[in-house]
């Protein structure tokens, strides 16, 4: 290509672009179209009877659904507590319950829904839906945990673009602690969100800002870490690792069984995925799960810090091999005034990454 200019533009054209695949094949692929994929439901009761309708439901249902039978309500209503099942059918004579826990998934509590009303419809009878755990009025349908998400992951992998490029040349350790300090400032802001101003949190405000600090401390750290090695091409890592699949995983808009086995396997260990089930078993669920969800967070954080600490000594060794040639350019400068031409070029590029992030 004859044109540098031309060239350079194509050039920076690339992120955005793959930027449009990447995120056309994760929500499309995460959200287009959900289904029961080995959806937990349980049949209430005992005996050869019971036995024999959740085997017929379970054959009616194929992969959909994992069928099992349950000898109470109160061991069904302990099961959907825990997030062990997502509905549980009671044919209690004639009025059949449906049992189900919105503040799990509303979509997983439609989906079963959906499931055994036409079930109730064949014996002819109504269908009573209970709902074991409901959300708060101010977050009617529990997705107001998931935007919480996605500001959090703005303000985070946003704030990288600021710490990689803008402040480069600062030592490591330096970024370091700005990394945790604007991990602190984006979790206040966050658990200011969630509690005064759309009250989504009506208890425990702390640990929702303590899970919020770990989370995008999680990410700074990676992000901080990786500029170092991938430069510009820090901003497209980090909308892969915490948007394209990090949105997609977490649990936040559809739980693992409405998605395929893709999404669903992120969801066992992905950042955003143990920060929305972790706030969900903080408010909703008796902390049940939270210490496991707490641990995929801090792991992301280990993670992070690891990253970090490869870029500092990365970032050493490169400056002891640079030390000579930065000293003959420095004599040259003194030689002959002005800014070298690798230093205009390095704060040239400095500026369009940290554009580009921004209008990303």
């Amino acid at each position: 290509m004859r044109s540098p200019a031309l060239r350079h533009v194509l050039t920076h054209l690339i992120t955005p672009l793959l930027m449009c695949v990447g995120m056309g094949l994760a929500y499309l692929g995460a959200f287009a179209t959900p289904e029961p994929n080995h959806l937990p439901v349980a049949v209430v009761g005992s005996g050869a009877e019971t036995k024999v309708f959740a085997q017929t439901v379970k054959d009616r249902a194929g992969d959909a659904l994992d069928v099992r039978t349950i000898a109470t309500r109160a061991e069904a209503v302990d099961l959907l507590k825990s997030r062990d099942i997502t509905g549980a059918y009671a044919a209690n004579g004639r009025t059949p319950e449906l049992l189900v826990a919105t503040a799990a998934s509303d979509m997983g509590a439609l989906s079963v829904e959906k499931v055994f009303t036409p079930v109730a419809a064949r014996q002819g009878l109504p269908l009573k839906v209970t709902d074991v755990t409901p959300t708060v009025a101010d977050d009617p349908t529990g997705q107001g945990l998931f935007f919480l998400l996605v500001a959090l992951s703005i303000g985070s992998y946003a704030s990288v673009a600021a710490l990689g490029a803008a402040g480069g040349a600062l030592p490591m350790r330096i970024r370091g602690l700005l990394a945790v300090a604007v991990s602190g400032v984006v979790s206040v802001i966050g658990a200011l969100l969630a509690g005064p101003v759309f009250h989504l949190a009506h208890h425990d405000l702390a640990g929702v800002w303590g899970m919020s600090w770990l989370y995008s401390a999680g990410i700074l750290f990676v992000g901080v870490g990786l500029h170092t090695f991938l430069k510009r091409w820090t901003t497209l890592a980090m909308m892969v690792l915490f948007v394209m699949l990090n949105f997609t995983s977490s649990g936040g808009l559809f739980r693992p069984e409405l998605q395929n086995g893709f999404f669903g396997t992120l969801h066992a260990f992905w950042n955003g995925a143990g920060f929305v089930e972790g706030v969900r078993a903080l408010l909703y669920f008796d902390r049940d799960g939270l210490s496991g969800n707490v641990g995929t967070l801090v792991a992301w954080l280990a993670l992070g810090l690891l990253v970090t600490a490869a870029a500092g000594a990365a970032e050493r060794a490169r400056a002891r091999r640079a030390a000579p040639a930065a000293q003959a350019e420095t004599a040259a400068e003194t030689a002959s005034p002005g800014a070298s031409s690798a230093s205009v070029r390095a704060e040239e590029e400095t500026e369009e990454e940290l554009e580009e992030s921004v209008a990303v």
